[in-house]
């Protein structure tokens, strides 16, 4: 039998011309895609006026050629001007060039120059055979950022002729230019792209020139404009109104009497805005945001009680078993007793389990569903899904959470409902990262912890001083304390023979990926300090428990269960604990291999102890030599225990990619600002966005086309 031909669907198609591999396609791309630096072709250099290290044209004479070496063959030229003598080498180099650098012949060549055994020297130079009298270009050169096989000449030309294809019209109001001292688009590109000599090339490469500001706030413009849209088009879609009842028996009301603790000023606040939202017939799309131990779970609740009490199901998605996991229990326990049915859903789940909760979900019996990646698959449906929960929304992607939005989507009447959507997250948002990506969704915030929570002491200890760490351990565990040991990752080479019987018992291992083989070498090993606390501790060993990525699901939850029942008392972990971990009792946190972290982990990691009223500590372990960076992060930990300042901290040092995840695509759009450092032009951009959609839509829509085209998939979740 012949093979299936591949569906066209199978894979993406292939770019089929050197500037698609760039991701370049239309000619405002092209325009957009702006030189790195540039190259001084309008003067020529005398040979005696060369400095090492920065490139120069020179026009001379060769005055010899010849091919040298036996083992390691190169084309050495002379060539000579007025001024003096210049050596160029040539170590790749084929049979004619010694024809074409025949002595007599006046080249042109442009290169670095470096000091050689005889004097000054360019390696490889770009040359070409001139007239003495020929032209001088009148402008810089661009050089441009370019993959393999795809040559600057091509660039330039390719440029060039999409640029004079463009209609360079002017759309933004010519106050706002003046108001922000900034340039037409026309000119900026002209500038940008070619250079008139003397143009300081010192503020074109570090963007700080006009042209350049243009240029970032134009892009940072259609971002807003697209976030402001996007917010618009929401306007328009509809929901189910989760309205609350009234009287004493509601179920919010009912939650709330039951709790052990009351909500702080904060939760209160964020609990209205989000009931506020709820009630309304359009779907909410809001972003609970909070520290670490914030009490965003309850707020949460609350949400789900209002849609369970208006007839409605709720769905609770996280990217993890143990996150799911600890959901599960803290809503059962708070929702069950008043009469909730909840479900749990799982790729760890037996076939039996996973069809049961299948079927109370699609029923309707199951008023909350609580689940990892699981609830958003094909087979999953609801009868009335009213409101969706995403929580530590940054570890989904945007296909995601947009399933999760379409098993609630409803048809009433003639026209498509959608399921209110609310996403959580512990990792504090800076504000210019907010405004610039999350524009587009309401924001509420709990800003301060509840009271009673213990602070956490943060030390920074030298691997050499690990005895010592292990010795404060082993008297924690000794006096019925319970700890955390946090490793980098799981080795994957033959155990040792202390560690094969705990492995035997730890239960097969989860798929995952393999670590690499010099990750193994560099990084302690989960298992092997698994296996060295359980020698040190002796008596104690079995108090020792070991939680990885690669366990099976229903060993994880397990060893879980064992510690925050006090079954084990130290906890030797990977960074699945990073999320969803709460354990009053442990009261120490070792972060082993500590400058292998970011900032924003480290801080979720020690969220996980002082988490009841007994003090707690924090051990950085780290190996020297520490690199800037990594000082810097291990500085910040130990001088801060607020989340919102170590976030923006982490912004300044990692940039705005792992706060954000996927959502982050639509950061694909940030080609040319920086968000730390352009926070002004960002404030400028937003307040421009809502005056063009207000008062020139054309305009906001031209803007828009110009510098994102279709690409605005990205603001739907």
């Amino acid at each position: 039998m012949p093979p299936r031909p591949r569906s066209p669907a199978a894979s993406p198609p292939k770019p089929t011309s050197p500037g698609e591999r760039l991701g370049l396609r239309s000619d405002w791309d092209y325009a957009l895609h702006l030189p790195l630096h540039y190259i001084d072709e309008t003067r020529i250099t005398p040979i005696a006026d060369l400095r090492e290290a920065r490139s120069a044209l020179v026009q001379a004479r060769v005055t010899q050629s010849e091919v040298a070496g036996s083992s390691r063959r190169q084309l050495r030229v002379q060539v000579a001007d007025a001024s003096g003598t210049l050596e160029l080498r040539f170590f790749h180099f084929y049979p004619n060039w010694s024809r074409q650098y025949a002595p007599g012949k006046l080249l042109r060549i442009l290169g670095e120059p470096r000091a050689g055994l005889f004097g000054m020297e360019m390696v490889h130079p770009a040359c070409r055979v001139a007239a003495p009298d020929a032209p001088l270009p009148e402008r810089l050169t661009p050089v441009y950022p370019a993959g393999a096989g795809i040559g600057q000449a091509w660039l330039r030309k390719a440029i060039a002729a999409a640029r004079a294809r463009l209609d360079m019209r002017e759309w933004l109001p010519a106050e706002l230019l003046r108001r922000l001292h900034l340039p037409d688009m026309a000119g900026t590109l002209d500038l940008l792209h070619a250079p008139p000599p003397g143009t300081p090339l010192a503020s074109l490469e570090d963007r700080s020139h006009p042209a350049w500001q243009r240029v970032k706030f134009d892009e940072l413009l259609a971002q807003q404009l697209a976030q402001q849209q996007a917010r618009a088009k929401r306007t328009g879609l509809r929901a189910w109104p989760l309205v609350r009842r009234a009287g004493p028996d509601r179920l919010e009301t009912r939650l709330l009497a039951a709790l052990p603790f009351a909500l702080t000023p904060d939760q209160q606040a964020c609990a209205a805005e989000i009931a506020a939202d709820l009630a309304q017939d359009r779907p909410m799309h809001r972003l609970l945001q909070g520290d670490v131990g914030s009490g965003k779970t309850v707020v949460a609740a609350l949400a789900a009680a209002q849609a369970v009490d208006a007839g409605f199901q709720c769905a609770l998605m996280a990217p993890t078993d143990i996150l799911a996991t600890q959901h599960l229990r803290k809503l059962a326990d708070w929702l069950q007793p008043l009469g909730v049915r909840v479900a749990w859903l799982s790729g760890a789940q037996t076939k039996r389990e996973r069809d049961a909760a299948l079927k109370l979900a699609a029923s309707g019996e199951a008023q909350l569903v609580v689940g990892t990646h699981a609830v958003i698959q094909d087979k999953v449906r609801f009868t009335r899904l009213g409101l969706a929960i995403v929580d530590e929304q940054h570890r989904f992607g945007v296909a995601q959470r947009l399933s999760l939005r379409a098993k609630g989507m409803d048809r009433g009447g003639d026209e498509v409902r959608e399921p209110h959507l609310l996403m959580m997250s512990a990792t504090p948002i800076p504000r210019t990262l907010a405004m610039a990506v999350f524009g587009d969704l309401d924001v509420s915030t709990i800003a301060h912890l509840p009271p009673g929570r213990s602070p956490v002491r943060t030390r920074v200890f030298a691997a050499d001083k690990r005895d010592a760490v292990v010795q404060r351990v082993r008297e924690l565990v000794a006096a019925g304390r319970q700890v955390y040991w946090v490793c980098p990752l799981v080795e994957d080479v033959a155990p040792t023979v202390a560690a094969m019987p705990a492995q035997r018992e730890s239960g097969a291992p989860a798929r995952g990926r393999t670590p690499r083989r010099n990750e193994m070498l560099e990084l302690r090993a989960a298992e092997a300090t698994f296996a060295e606390l359980q020698a040190v501790l002796g008596e104690d060993a079995a108090q020792v428990g070991l939680l990885h990525g690669r366990l099976a699901a229903a060993r994880k939850a397990q060893v879980m269960a064992d510690f925050a029942a006090g079954r084990l008392r130290l906890l030797v972990a990977t960074t699945v604990i990073e999320v969803g971990v709460d354990v009053p009792a442990a009261t120490l946190m070792v972060i082993e291999h500590a400058e292998r972290f970011g900032l924003s982990q480290l801080h979720q990691l020690r969220g996980r102890v002082g988490r009841g009223t007994d003090a707690a500590e924090c051990l950085l372990l780290f190996t020297p030599p520490l690199s800037a960076m990594a000082r810097e992060r291990l500085q910040a930990l130990r001088d801060s225990a607020d989340g919102f300042v170590l976030a923006q901290k982490d912004l300044e040092l990692r940039g705005p990619g792992e706060l954000l995840g996927q959502r982050q695509s639509g950061l694909q759009a940030l080609r040319h600002a920086d968000l730390q450092t352009d926070a002004a032009l960002l404030e400028s951009a937003r307040e421009a966005a809502l005056w063009l959609l207000r008062h020139d839509p054309e305009a906001a829509r031209q803007h828009l086309h110009r510098w994102l085209g279709g690409r605005l998939d990205w603001l739907a979740a």
